[in-house]
């Protein structure tokens, strides 16, 4: 029975919105317009808002009940669903935040309604199915679909270039480095296979006990798989070309869905990094890296969701460096934490948008001041993500600092050093938008640069915003020893680092002090920051340029290959005609005059049968014919003539003995 939770939860929002994309795809295809009426579209909302609340509702539920599911999917392997405390935290803060990033979302009324809405309830049934797998057949399987809908969802506007060549982008970075993936899966059905124990190593739990080398193969395909979704480097590109997506897009995927689940999987699978020393390490220095660079990078940013977007890499590298140290805890309180607070940032830079038609930071001065409810709730969310005491993130990052501390000094000199562009790169943020005059102007200089704008932000919009508000604020509470505790032991993780008074005042003080300084005076940026340091001009130079050098070249071997095939049949064709004329002329020739000598052999044998050989035969019968006449004339009956012949036969003999006797 327990399983049933676990198959609604992830089947109620995938049924949902696959009959939603059936609906879209069915209007389509008979030529109406995209969109629904005013009376369906009112239908459609009501749909998606009580599956979302009750896939809330669902998520609860299952981290409660902790059910799990397994079934057999191939030859020594399964597909099997469970929720752990690790995924027991998550889960409702994933459906929780769907739900009211699509409150907003109807808000803004983005059109058309019934495709929109039902990407993000199959992307988020994807998401919750990553969440709850225990194998890699049903990881691989979570991990596609959200693959393939965070793609449409990007380029969800798919009549303008720019996004769709965006949405193309953010897919083949992701999938490329998907197929760690499956080099994982692949090292541990041969490493289960070679330890005797077939399917066990398809079971994430079973990953840490396989045989060297497949673990290490496997820990490789994982880290790079988690580094390509969590926007790590070298792959944190994509996530600035996915900001052309819709802005309610941008607040689902990069805060607590698909970005996210990169951080997940490593902290997932964080036993396998501690068996593999190499992984481990590797993984901590990537995420601390990303976080200093990308967060030099958000520094440089002068587009309000270029500056989120660099500043989600660089938060997520906080996440990734507590699961390259081992703090299961402290990276996944961050995850949570940071889920809420960039779901705020985005949403509202997604109403400003909405309303003045930019993202321009110098375009959107003062807009804090003309809408203020959502102007102070947009400040809470940035002065949180800046780290300030004793706001939410500055305990989570606390935590991680505390445990990259006991690993390494140089990794807790990164780790603070992205602390303090955290303070930085959110004092940008908040010193941009209330910089301006206090009463908004008709027409302000850098408007509707991007779209036209409605000059208005829904009052709607705002409880879901407050809600979230809420939830970024919720980290503070690990502040309470008990609460902390609790939190290790839901996760399962024991003797977690926790920072000490002194770590947290220095964290703290250098935080507030760049934040003040960054107020006062945003620094000129880094070279090359800005173009978030040319790193799809690299993968460009160094991937795809000679991919597609080796796809060009393989075009013309095969181009030639055809030609030679080509050439080749038409050799054979000719050989083939030419055998034929042969045929025609030479033997069919041959044939024919040989059945006419035949013919003519047949013909001479019978006029030889017809003139000598019936002539003898016709002789000899008339031979015996006269001889058998002669024999019958002696033959006539009188006694006298008998005796006769008798003596004269007896006299020839008389005379033939006495010739013959000497």
């Amino acid at each position: 029975m327990s399983g049933a939770w676990l198959l609604a939860l992830v089947g109620v929002p995938a049924l949902v919105g696959t009959v939603l994309l059936g609906l879209a795809v069915r209007r389509a295809s008979a030529g109406a317009t995209p969109d629904v009426g005013a009376r369906a579209r009112g239908r459609v909302t009501a749909a998606v808002l009580t599956t979302a609340a009750l896939t809330v509702l669902l998520a609860v539920v299952a981290a409660v009940v902790r059910p799990e599911v397994a079934w057999s999917f191939v030859p020594g392997g399964g597909f099997g669903l469970g929720v752990d405390g690790l995924s027991a935290l998550l889960l409702p803060a994933v459906a929780g935040v769907a739900l009211l990033v699509l409150v907003v979302a109807v808000a803004e009324r983005i059109r058309p309604a019934a495709r929109f809405h039902g990407l993000i309830l199959l992307f988020v049934a994807a998401v919750l199915l990553t969440l709850t797998a225990t194998t890699l057949p049903a990881l691989l399987l979570g991990w596609e679909v959200m693959g393939a809908a965070s793609w449409a969802l990007i380029g969800f506007h798919w009549r303008d270039q720019a996004r769709t060549s965006a949405g193309v982008t953010a897919f083949l970075t992701t999938r490329s480095a998907d197929l760690g993936l499956y080099v994982a899966a692949g090292a541990a059905a041969a490493g289960a296979a070679t330890d005797g124990g077939a399917g066990a190593g398809l079971s994430l739990a079973a990953l840490p006990a396989l045989p060297s080398p497949w673990r290490d193969v496997a820990a490789a395909g994982l880290v790079v798989a988690a580094l390509g979704k969590a926007a790590q480097l070298p792959f944190s590109f994509w996530l600035s070309r996915a900001m052309l997506g819709p802005s309610p897009v941008s607040a689902l995927l990069h805060s607590a869905t698909m970005v996210a689940m990169g951080g997940y999987l490593l902290l997932r699978t964080e036993p396998v990094l501690a068996a593999t020393p190499w992984a481990a390490t590797l993984t901590a220095w990537v995420g601390a890296l990303t976080a200093v660079a990308l967060g030099v990078v958000a520094m440089a940013q002068r587009d309000l969701k270029q500056l989120l977007a660099a500043s989600t890499a660089a938060q997520l590298g906080f996440v990734v460096l507590a699961a390259g140290v081992g703090d299961v805890a402290g990276g996944s309180e961050h995850l949570v934490g940071h889920a809420a607070t960039k779901a705020l940032l985005f949403l509202v830079a997604g109403l400003w948008l909405t309303a003045l038609g930019t993202k321009r930071l110098d375009a959107l001065a003062g807009v804090a001041r003309w809408w203020r409810p959502v102007g102070a709730l947009f400040t809470l969310a940035a002065l949180t993500l800046a780290g300030l005491p004793p706001l939410g993130l500055w305990v989570t990052k606390d935590h991680v600092l505390a445990a990259a501390a006991e690993h390494s000094g140089w990794l807790y000199a990164a780790g603070l050093v992205a602390a303090v562009l955290s303070a930085g790169y959110a004092a940008v943020a908040v010193r941009a938008v209330w910089g301006g005059p206090t009463d908004r102007p008709k027409h302000g200089a850098g408007w509707d640069t991007e779209e036209r704008g409605t000059r208005h932000v829904p009052a709607r919009a705002v409880p879901a915003l407050a809600a979230l508000g809420v939830g970024a604020l919720l980290p503070v509470t690990l502040l309470v020893p008990r609460v902390a505790h609790a939190l290790e032991r839901l996760v399962g993780a024991s003797g977690s680092s926790i920072p000490g008074a002194a770590e947290m005042a220095v964290s703290a003080g250098l935080a507030l002090v760049a934040f003040g300084l960054v107020l006062r005076r945003v620094p000129p940026p880094v070279l090359g920051a800005a173009r978030w340091w040319s790193l799809e001009a690299a993968a460009h130079a160094t991937v795809v340029r000679p991919v597609a050098a080796l796809a060009r070249l393989a075009d013309r071997f095969d181009r030639r290959l055809d030609a030679t095939v080509i050439a080749t049949a038409r050799a054979t064709r000719a050989v083939a005609a030419a055998a034929g004329r042969f045929d025609v002329s030479v033997f069919d020739a041959a044939v024919v005059a040989t059945a006419r000598a035949t013919g003519a052999g047949a013909a001479a044998t019978g006029r030889f049968d017809l003139s000598a050989f019936d002539a003898a035969v016709r002789r000899l019968a008339r031979s015996v014919g006269s001889a058998g006449r002669a024999v019958l004339r002696p033959q006539t009956g009188q006694v006298h003539q008998y005796l006769g012949a008798a003596a004269t036969l007896l006299a020839a003999g008389a005379v033939l003995l006495a010739v013959v006797r000497p």
